[in-house]
């Protein structure tokens, strides 16, 4: 029986803007999407049928409410395969976090069952089939450095992000992006991304005016219904910190640093004073 190993990148949203509720209660969006560094790692083993999961995380599901799980079970029914399928995940990206985590996972096994089980689909027919799955899903599938619109999986690839190294700390608490988004009221939001200027960053490879437009609407809704969010925010911010800013409907929150050395001296300065998962990362091109 063939196996095959996979890793399953994590993803921080550099800008987030929320243009309004769309008639099928979805909210039309429009951010800039980064593939990071870290990630899970993916082991998928052939067998005679069925899908069995099994993760090394007691809050993630080894069953059909796992995204990974549905993911082969989609594949599966739609490509009409015959085999099974035995999937392991390790998990490193902190969960429910902002990071798609789960999403990551799911992209990696339609990626590495397309692989495993030879049925030759293209990556925009994986994208297709993962946007049934989540929102996050196919711009897992693309990774790099993306604007997404409509709902999050209308993708549109831009110049690549230069490597920048990066301090993630997730808080102990859990957040739920469909209550954030809920409890989403323009009057809430502090500032707007300014779209142009951040793709004027980039396509410079300009990391003064990255860090200058790094922007998410959905910060200002969690900092105010989870001030435990902000607190931490205030510390980073303290600590010299310039450019932090919460991924996706959070709580995890990053920050731009100048190099390696930096960031494993913060990641050391934040382990001994937040309750919490303190990270060393960089920006990457994903899967």
């Amino acid at each position: 029986m063939k196996e095959l190993q996979f890793s399953a990148y994590a993803k921080i949203n550099l800008t987030l803007d929320v243009l309004g509720k769309r008639a099928d209660g979805y909210h039309e969006v429009e951010m800039i999407m980064q593939s990071i560094d870290l990630h899970d790692q993916i082991s998928l083993q052939e067998q005679k049928s069925g899908i069995d999961i099994l993760v090394n995380h007691p809050l993630v599901p080894n069953d059909e409410d796992n995204l990974a799980y549905r993911a082969a079970s989609l594949l599966m029914e739609t490509s009409q395969v015959n085999s099974g399928v035995r999937i392991e995940i390790a998990k490193n990206i902190p969960v429910a976090a902002g990071l798609a985590g789960g999403s990551s996972d799911a992209a990696a096994v339609l990626v590495g069952l397309n692989q495993l089980w030879n049925l030759g689909l293209s990556k925009q027919e994986l994208m297709e089939l993962g946007s049934q799955l989540g929102a996050d899903v196919p711009f897992c599938i693309l990774g790099g450095t993306v604007l997404a619109k409509g709902i999050g999986t209308e993708l549109i690839p831009v110049e690549s992000l230069p490597e920048i190294d990066l301090v993630l700390v997730k808080p102990e608490i859990s957040i739920s992006t469909k209550d954030i988004y809920s409890r989403y009221s323009p009057a809430l939001v502090k500032r707007k991304p300014e779209l142009k200027a951040m793709l004027t960053g980039i396509r410079e490879r300009n990391i003064q005016t990255i860090k200058a437009n790094l922007v998410n609407v959905l910060e200002d809704i969690t900092l105010h219904y989870y001030p435990e969010v902000q607190r931490i925010k205030d510390q980073m911010l303290e600590m010299g910190l310039s450019s932090v800013l919460m991924s996706g409907s959070g709580p995890t929150l990053f920050a731009l640093v100048d190099s390696s050395e930096i960031a494993e001296k913060c990641v050391n300065q934040l382990k001994s004073v937040i309750n919490g998962q303190v990270i060393g990362t960089r920006t990457g091109k994903g899967n």
